[in-house]
């Protein structure tokens, strides 16, 4: 329960700075949390001009200023404290970031394996996919990172996470990283949401398009011998789109698939990547653009891919730990410290572009094991 105290009880200091850019009609301080005060009003100056000038002055008083809205009147919300530095632990990412290195190039020999070669011509074999897919992987997380400190956001180093044997496809399960402290408005939210994937998507086109030359279109064994599996990747618009391009039919059919290049293993598996990133709901990179185009409308959606991604699962079960994962750890979203600056509208198109891009990688069904 929150309490209303007259107004000459407002701390002078907090009025002074919002004055001259907000039009204090009323306020609470909270009861729950000690310090809190939410002020009531209207901002006389553009929401993202205001944010600059009255944040500047709060954090001199050890305040965090929060910019709700709430029905037609917006709310400064002063919170005692100040937004964490991050420290990165150079060591740990630089460790974890050689260890996926050995876990991939571990798959990438298992999948180029070929026992008339030596070792070491195996290990070289398997460097193509090894090196491919660290590269989209490093320009995504990098991408994220870097639009995160240009933008003052407290982010942490990329943490790669090498797992060669409980996920033997790719060698790894990707990497993540981690805002400390919410972004500035959705404006920011959605550079760094936006960042990573298209950064990821740079790099792992033109790897697709180098490794589909070097692969070789061949006839679907008839029958797969005994002990062996077939692993049979599963096509998204842009990698079908691609192979069209390239070899002038749609792959697989009528018998025929491509035997694909390492190398393009690695740029289908960051394509699949960035598809399963980009699902628009909770804290991944799709649910921080949702937010920042619709606000907290965004949750309907992000509840609706749930059941989406959970119907997916009877196509390919490891939707079912997806949907799982998003409904336990992800469906609350990642709210700026100001919530009431709203996108330009070249941003409006940024984020409906990154959405489109989502559909174009999105792989309903990533993969497929055939056995005798």
């Amino acid at each position: 329960m929150s309490t209303t105290t007259p107004r000459n009880e407002l701390p002078a200091a907090l009025q002074r700075a919002v004055s001259d850019v907000f039009g204090l009609e009323s306020f609470l301080i909270d009861a729950h949390q000690e310090g809190v005060v939410h002020m009531f009003g209207h901002l006389l100056v553009d929401a993202d001009e205001a944010y600059e000038v009255i944040s500047h002055r709060l954090e001199m008083l050890d305040y965090v200023a929060l910019f709700r809205e709430q029905d037609d009147r917006q709310i400064i919300i002063a919170t005692p404290g100040r937004i964490p530095q991050e420290k990165p632990r150079v060591w740990l990412a630089g460790v974890l970031f050689v260890l996926t290195i050995l876990a991939t190039l571990y798959t990438g020999v298992t999948w180029a394996w070929d026992p008339t070669r030596t070792l070491w011509q195996n290990v070289l074999a398997g460097l193509p996919f090894s090196l491919g897919l660290m590269a989209i992987l490093l320009a995504h997380e990098m991408g994220h990172y870097i639009a995160g400190r240009r933008l003052g956001v407290p982010i942490t180093l990329p943490y790669f996470i090498p797992l060669p044997f409980l996920n033997p496809i790719l060698g790894t399960m990707g990497a993540f990283i981690q805002m400390k402290a919410p972004p500035q408005n959705r404006r920011h939210l959605l550079a760094v949401g936006v960042a990573g994937p298209l950064a990821g998507l740079v790099v792992a086109l033109p790897l697709l398009v180098l490794g589909l030359s070097l692969s070789q279109v061949e006839a679907l064994p008839t029958v797969i011998p005994e002990g062996q599996v077939l692993f049979m990747e599963g096509n998204s618009l842009l990698y079908l789109l691609v192979k069209l391009a390239i070899f002038g039919q749609i792959l697989p059919s009528n018998g025929l698939d491509v035997t694909i290049h390492p190398l393009a293993m690695a740029a289908w598996a960051g394509i699949l990547v960035t598809g399963m990133n980009l699902v628009p709901a909770g804290t991944l990179d799709g649910g921080h653009v949702a937010y920042a185009l619709l606000g907290k409308k965004a949750s309907y959606l992000t509840w609706a891919m749930v059941g989406l991604v959970g119907l997916l699962g009877f196509i390919w079960p490891g939707w079912f730990l997806w949907a799982l994962l998003i409904a336990l750890l992800g469906r609350r979203h990642a709210i700026p410290l100001d919530d009431v600056t709203r996108l330009k509208p070249s941003q409006i198109a940024l984020g409906i572009f990154v959405l489109i891009v989502f559909v174009l990688t999105f792989i309903p069904e990533p993969f497929r094991l055939l056995q005798p």
